[in-house]
Parts: C-alpha cells; structure tokens; sequence
C-alpha cells in the first residue's frame, strides 16, 4: 500500500476583495462506469483573481490619481478604494509614493517609467490612463511585474473627432489668424482668405476610432476620403466610404492629411523631410494624435518652403512646448493645448470609464480595455468565464501531482471544442493554466499580464492542441486537459498510458468540475479542496472515508468514483470544504482497501 501523507506545502490562492453565493448546481448524468454521491447543498464560487490588491481583505486597496479626473470618476473609486490626489508629482515624489499604492490613474502628462515599477516593490497592480495613447506608459517595464495597464479608448472619440474637424476648417479659413487680427484692430480681409473643403481630398493617417470618425464627418462636409491604416479592415472602410490606399499614395495625392496614429517606434517623425517631399505642393496638416509622430523641424522647413500651405495642431513632441518655438510661433500654424479630449462630456465619460477599469481590474476581473494583456472582446470574457476559472484550477491541481524534485519544464494542453479554430481564442485560458501551474511552487504572482514572460523566465513551455467535435458550437469548449510530461508523480493513478500527469475537466451548469484524472473518470466540483484515493473497487468504500471525514466535521460537497471495472480498481474524488487533519488523512491511507491517496489543495 502507497499512501501520501505529506500535504504540499502552497500558498494560499488568490481571491477577489468580495465574492458572491451561488445557487446549487444540479448534478449531470454519470460518464459509464462512474458513480458518485453528492450533497445538496449552497456552493460558493471564488472569483479568478487577474490583479489583486496586496493589503489585507479588511483594508481598502490605494489608487493614487495622479493627474485631474472627473467627479463622476473619483466618486466611483471613492466607493471601493482610499482615493489619493496628489498631482503635478516630481518624478521623484511618484517613485516615493508609489510603494503605497495598488494603483495608479494618469492622463498624458506623467511619465510611468521602469523606475516607478521597479519603485512599487510589486504592490503596483493596475495602471489606468485615462485616456487612449499609453506611450507614457512603460508597457515591457509593467508586463515584466505583472502590473496591467488598461486605458479608456472609447470616452473621448468622439471629442477627439470633432476637435480634428474644428482644426480641419479653422485652418482652412484662417479663422484663428483672423481673430488675433481684429482684436488687434485691424480689418484684413484679403490677407484671410481661405479654402473650400468640398472637393477635396483628406487622406486619414490612422483609421481607428478616432481615424473613422473624423473620415464621417469630412464625408459629411462634402470632401472625397481616402485613409492608410495596415491593420484597418476593407469591408469597414468601404461602409463609411472610404478608400485604403498605401501610405505614399495617401501623402501623394491629399489636400488635406488628419494623423490619427499611436505614438510608436514605427511612427515616430513618420512625417519627416523625405515624407514632406512626397506631398502635393499645398497640402495641409491636422495632427490631433501625437506630437512625435511629426518631425517639428522638418514642418518648419516645409512650411517656409510652401511644401505645406498650414498646419494645424493640438499635439507637441513637448508638451508645452517652448515659448519661443518657431513651430508655434509660425503664421501658418493653428495651435491648441492638447484639447482634443477637452470637452466636459468626453472629461467625464473618461473619468467614469477609467474608474470602472481600474475598480474592475482590482476586484479581478477580466478588463476588456487591457493594454498589454490578451484584448479580448467583453462578449468573450462572459462566455469564457467559467472556463478560466477551470483552466486555473487544472493547473493548480495537475502540479500538485507532481512528486517532489521532479521539475516542471513540458506541459501539453489540448482543448476540444465543437467551434472552428478561428472562434475560440486560447490565449485568456493558457495564462490562467501558467497562472495555476506556477503560482503553488513558488512565490511569483502570475495574472493574465505576465503569464507568457514568467514562463518564459523559468523554462516552462506550454503547447496547445485543438480537437475539433461534432456537433453544435453553442458552447465555447467542451473540455480542457492538462498534461505534464517528463515527471513523476505523487499518485501514480494520475498518470496516463503514455507516462504524462493527466488531468481533464469541464464546465458543468457554470460550475468547474474535475471529470478525469490518469485513466480514471471521475466528476468532482473543483471547489474547496480534493482527495483522490486508489482503491479496489468493493462495497463501503465511500461510507467508510465519508465517515472518518465526518467525525473530524470535515464537510463532503462532492463525491464521485471512476472505475475501470467492477469489483477491480477505481479512484475516488472526493470535494472537502475544509482541509482535513493529517491524523484524518492518516486514517485514510490505513484503511486496507486503500492503496495511494493524496490531498489536493485548490
């Protein structure tokens, strides 16, 4: 007889701040050769924890608003959190700071560098910018410590749209130099004439949120659109209009050019002295994006060249730019401070959007507005719940297998679904899978953000396989299974013909449930903590450790038995809500019929 004795030594899992009761699941019908005993009884499901705050469940987490938020933002996270206002922060007086803080909310003007992450010591777990571009953001410096960064893409387009199309005709009809004009008395009208916009052609730089909305309403005044964006699609550019064309054709042939581009090492100067030379003599510029996408000097040149005609900006590659700026001082040159979110709804719509970010990432749910995380659709995040929340648990479990000194490098998942590959995104699941793989050896925080680097910094690879089923999709998998290669087990019944650890689940009325461990089916809720046991197969197995459990007060949730044949060998799962004694356990693995057991803590 083998029993196992030793309860790993783990940490405690990672739970939400809160938690709701569940209603008792029903349970399914048996796999052949399976049965089980169950209690009815109220079940309670923890939450999957993507970022949690690093005090204690009785204190509230610390977000540190670093820059002006809406009211309606600040009341939100008022409710859930010790809100600190602190802005126009040194560099040196964030780093100092930050150490207290479980996250942080910024607009454009704070830098968060490597040093602030490195300044947290690990407490930093969530990053929102209120905002859309994150290149003040640090986005390798926050995945490597597990911090996720979420922005508020959606608030301010249509602000942002509307101040490009203000930019677009105030440029056009000089109505800027024309004010300063009258207001120092002077009457000018023939210097200020300006240009029509129907007709022409405006070539969107960028056609995403914003990039589509300015092509509407430049369709709306009459102008002919063309836009260049390598990932936009076709069909969504021909349904407002518009033509993709490639980037020199865009600059080559437009009267007007609106940049609506991220700030990345691709774009940077992307509107240099080559690119100005390729442009129609004339052509006029709105940049109400990033101000490094243009080469400021390169402009000027251009400028006094009469290459291009205006420019109109609301953007700097420093903000605020010197007073004496040859850019900003130019005649030809309409400028605003950064405004293009500037308006009261789209200030409180940001505040409101990022605040629900940023709350929602703290609580541990999945954000659907996650920069450097898997950008998963918040349709998909619902469905796939109940699956990350089993993908962790597999891999909690499958782990916990794993005998002392044996080192987990190979693990092997396969996913089978009735949905065509295209329709089912993995990428949520095998992080929560990494999660659970390493989080109970060692003493990494693993969340959604850096699951891929973690494993990548301990040598752990991960394969995936797809085994696509007949029938309907309506469900987005049918099962999940683990296996790690190239270890040894601490219950040998958990191993497969092929010498793998193996452990397979599925999602049952919402419910996680443990359906196959080795060879042997079994269905077991994962909730609370599991014994399996080895036994032959003979009356009163399931009485006799339910009753040594009961003495102890030790609560039965679930209890199921596969077996390989009658009155031969089969493994018995059994769903504890508290973590029995060792004595209890003990007494367990004496019993005859007994040969290995082990404790499984979730």
């Amino acid at each position: 007889m083998m029993a196992s004795l030793k309860t790993p030594t783990l940490k405690t899992p990672s739970f939400a701040l809160s938690s709701k009761p569940r209603l008792p699941s029903a349970f399914s019908a048996a796999f052949p050769n399976t049965a089980r005993f169950s209690r009815s009884q109220p079940q309670r499901r923890r939450f999957l924890i993507v970022t949690a705050s690093s005090s204690s469940f009785s204190n509230k987490p610390t977000v540190l608003v670093a820059e002006k938020l809406g009211e309606a933002g600040l009341t939100l996270l008022k409710e859930f959190a010790n809100v600190d206002c602190s802005y126009n922060l040194s560099p040196e007086e964030l780093c100092t700071k930050i150490s207290l803080c479980d996250a942080l909310i910024v607009r454009s003007g704070t830098k968060v560098n490597r040093e602030v992450f490195e300044s947290s010591g690990g407490r930093l777990k969530v990053v929102g910018r209120a905002g859309v571009g994150i290149d003040n953001v640090d986005l390798s410096a926050a995945t490597e410590h597990g911090c996720l960064v979420v922005n508020a893409p959606t608030a301010n387009t249509v602000a942002a749209a509307e101040h490009g199309i203000a930019l677009l005709a105030a440029m056009a009809r000089n109505v800027a130099q024309a004010d300063a004009s009258v207001k120092a008395g002077k009457w000018q009208r023939n210097k200020y004439v300006g240009v029509s916009l129907v007709g022409k052609t405006l070539a969107v730089l960028g056609f995403g949120k914003v990039g589509s909305e300015v092509a509407r309403r430049a369709k709306g005044l009459g102008m002919h659109v063309i836009a260049h964006d390598p990932y936009a699609p076709a069909d969504r550019a021909r349904a407002i209009g518009v033509e993709l064309v490639s980037f020199d054709e865009a600059i080559a042939t437009a009267d007007f050019i609106s940049l609506h581009m991220p700030l990345t090492p691709a774009t940077n100067k992307m509107l240099n002295d080559e690119t100005f030379a390729k442009m129609k003599k004339g052509v006029r510029i709105v940049n109400v994006a990033r101000g490094g996408v243009i080469d400021e000097e390169a402009l000027v040149r251009a400028l006094d060249a009469g290459t291009v005609a205006q420019a109109a900006l609301d953007v700097f590659s420093e903000e605020p730019p010197k007073q004496d700026s040859k850019l900003v001082q130019h005649e030809r040159v309409t400028v605003t401070p950064h405004l293009g979110a500037s308006t009261m709804e789209a200030q409180e719509g940001v505040a409101i959007e990022i605040a629900e970010a940023v709350v929602g990432a703290l609580k541990g749910e999945l954000a659907a507005t996650a920069v450097n995380a898997p950008m998963v659709p918040a349709e998909v995040l619902t469905e796939l719940k109940p699956y990350v929340e089993l993908a962790e648990k597999l891999g909690r479990l499958a782990v916990q297998l794993v005998a002392g000194g044996s080192g987990v490098k190979t693990v092997k998942v396969s996913y089978a679904s009735s949905r065509a590959p295209d329709d089912l995104d993995t990428r949520l699941l095998r992080a929560m899978i990494t999660k659970g793989i390493i989080e109970p050896i060692s003493s990494v925080f693993v969340n959604l953000v850096n699951a891929d680097y973690t494993a990548k910094q301990r040598g752990l690879r991960i394969t995936e396989e797809r085994i696509l089923l007949d029938g309907s999709p309506e469900s987005p998998l049918e099962s999940i299974q683990v296996q790690i290669a190239n270890v040894e087990s601490k219950f040998a019944s958990a191993m497969s013909e092929s010498g793998e650890i193996k452990v397979e689940g599925r999602v049952k009325d919402g419910i996680p449930h443990l359906t196959k461990v080795g060879s042997f089916e079994v269905d077991v809720s994962l909730e609370g903590s599991i014994i399996l046991c080895r036994q032959v197969d003979q009356p009163g197995m399931i009485g006799t450790v339910g009753s040594i459990l009961g003495e102890e007060n030790v609560n039965v949730s679930f209890m199921s038995v596969g077996r390989v044949a009658p009155r031969k060998h089969a493994v018995m799962a059994i769903g504890v809500d508290e973590q029995p004694s060792k004595e209890s356990l003990k007494r367990i693995g004496e019993v005859p019929a007994i040969e290995e057991f082990v404790f499984l803590k979730l």
